[in-house]
């Protein structure tokens, strides 16, 4: 074979192992030009043609149009350029099958409904930026009010909820469970007010966590099986107030209690352990251990009356 060969389409189809319909359809359309035609009126194809055969199979494989191979064969963009577009394509559209793969999983594992695998299949199709913007408008509703702690703010934000590309059937759930706790408005005026009242003004202990040795004493006290309301409770009581009283000894002694049952009140609501639970199972996080079982029981035992 030299450049001065001249080949007929059935041959072309042969060298090249298109069909001949394909060919002729490509000569059609202009992408491959015909060298000549034989005294009888066949087509006829040189070398060159081959080639941009060759390099359209390629192309065609690679899901680019007949107008974008057109361009590339006429030089107007090169083939890197077109590669490259081509290429962030394909990865889209890789995520997007992941995705669609661990949404039929979850509905799988889980025996979901229509109604939940439509809204599965809805929220994972969002892209990651509109996905971001789900959650940075949760936050800027919940905690960009001018008297939120900025501290607060701040950690939620930085543990932002980030579906992977690949989540198993778990992230999606907790994904789609996530959507539905941060749109409700309940929730939100909830974390609205708690971002209020954590001031930088209140102490740590006073702010509603549990401390580890108030915790150990709660813990302490749940695994003996002490009723929280009932009389057996009020040493736990009284150990853990005078742990606070001593930590902060600027705060009477007798406003500790109710201080720490306003806190508790005000940032006990399950939901937001939920929320939490949702966001590590999202990331793939390890899940620390329960807190509200030890809020819960030192909140009722603060609350009971004791008095003789």
């Amino acid at each position: 074979m030299n450049d001065a060969t001249l080949h007929p389409i059935g041959e072309v189809a042969r060298l090249t192992g298109l069909s001949v319909k394909t060919i002729r359809f490509y000569s059609d359309s202009g992408v491959v030009p015909l060298a000549a035609r034989s005294p009888a009126g066949y087509r006829l194809y040189g070398l060159d043609a081959l080639l941009r055969l060759d390099l359209v199979r390629t192309l065609r494989e690679l899901g680019m149009d007949l107008a974008t191979i057109r361009q590339v064969l006429d030089r107007k963009v090169s083939v890197a350029e077109v590669a490259a577009v081509h290429a962030d394509a394909v990865d889209l559209q890789i995520r997007t099958l992941r995705l669609r793969r661990s949404v039929l999983r979850a509905v799988a594992v889980h025996g979901s409904g229509p109604e939940e695998a439509s809204l599965m299949h809805k929220l994972t199709r969002l892209t990651a930026a509109e996905r971001r913007r789900l959650i940075d408008d949760f936050i800027g509703a919940t905690f960009g009010t001018e008297h939120a702690h900025l501290e607060l703010a701040a950690m939620v934000r930085a543990a932002a909820p980030d579906l992977p590309d690949d989540p198993s059937p778990e992230q999606i759930r907790a994904w789609v469970e996530l959507n539905e706790l941060i749109d409700d408005e309940d929730f939100r005026d909830h974390l609205r007010r708690t971002a209020e009242q954590r001031t930088e003004h209140t102490e740590p202990g006073l702010r509603g966590e549990v401390p580890e040795p108030v915790r150990e004493l709660v813990t302490a006290a749940r695994e003996a099986g002490i009723d929280p309301l009932g009389p057996e409770a009020g040493p736990t009581v009284q150990g853990i107030v005078q742990l606070f009283v001593q930590a902060y000894p600027h705060i009477p002694g007798a406003e500790v209690a109710p201080r720490m049952i306003q806190q508790l009140e005000a940032t006990g609501d399950p939901r937001m352990e939920r929320y939490w639970r949702l966001v590590w199972a999202v990331n793939g996080w390890q899940v620390l251990p329960g807190l509200l079982p030890d809020r819960s029981w030192l909140l009722r035992a603060l609350r009971a009356d004791r008095t003789p």
